[in-house]
């Protein structure tokens, strides 16, 4: 790719093209995931949020009225986009601690996801919880990846509560047979067989169009030997 044809990261987010392939390429990911440890989401999980918290994070940019907060925050951003991972953990906690509205916010955001990939689970917890939107996509997200660090942390009993949280915010057909699927895998983890059995079913029959709904059958099949046992 020559210079000319280079995107910088905010062309990029406006670019549906290139969202929309992105968005493609990641989903599969979750799904090789899923099909091959059903237990382990954060890695995959913040890969995917990345890219779409980007698109909505150029809407934020676009009203956040707080020019000092704004700028750090697309700093951080930008070096977190560059996969320095351990400095922008350091610089988005910060813009959170320092700033309000919605830098803050979508700073709590980043800062949450960059602490769950860095293996800091608490801190990732603590700054997910403070993020709030009303969109469609990223407070289901931000639900998920909380999950996913209670996952990491073993503690399958909260991971159950947001996991759900996550596949019951405004429920659809692209992204909630994903968290559904975590949620089954985390009944599953915490022993919780009869459960997993009936969130596998509810895949099946609300979402079978879903590439989800093929997985979720062969361990619905799995479980219905076992529970009857």
């Amino acid at each position: 790719m020559t210079k000319k044809d280079e995107k910088t990261p905010l062309e990029f987010l406006e670019s549906a093209e290139g969202l929309k392939t992105e968005l493609g390429n990641d989903l599969d990911k979750v799904q090789h995931v899923v099909d091959n440890n059903k237990g382990l989401f954060a890695g995959v999980a913040g890969v995917l949020v990345v890219v779409v918290l980007g698109y909505f994070g150029y809407k934020y940019y676009a009203t956040i009225q707080d020019e000092e907060g704004q700028a750090k925050l697309f700093n951080a951003v930008y070096q977190f986009e560059a996969d320095s991972n351990k400095v922008a953990a350091k610089e988005l906690t910060k813009v959170a601690d320092d700033f309000g509205g919605n830098a803050g916010n979508l700073a709590n955001f980043y800062a949450g996801v960059a602490n769950l990939k860095e293996g800091k689970y608490d801190a990732a917890i603590d700054q997910l919880k403070s993020f709030s939107s009303s969109d469609l996509l990223v407070q289901a997200r931000a639900y998920s990846l909380i999950g996913d660090a209670y996952t990491e942390k073993k503690a399958y009993s909260d991971a159950i509560d947001y996991y759900k949280k996550a596949a019951e915010y405004k429920a659809n057909k692209f992204f909630t047979p994903t968290y559904l699927m975590k949620l089954a895998a985390a009944y599953e983890a915490n022993k919780e067989e009869k459960e997993a059995l009936a969130v596998y079913t509810e895949i099946v029959e609300k979402y079978s169009e879903s590439s989800e709904s093929i997985n979720a059958k062969k361990y619905k099949a799995v479980l219905e030997g076992s529970v009857s046992e």
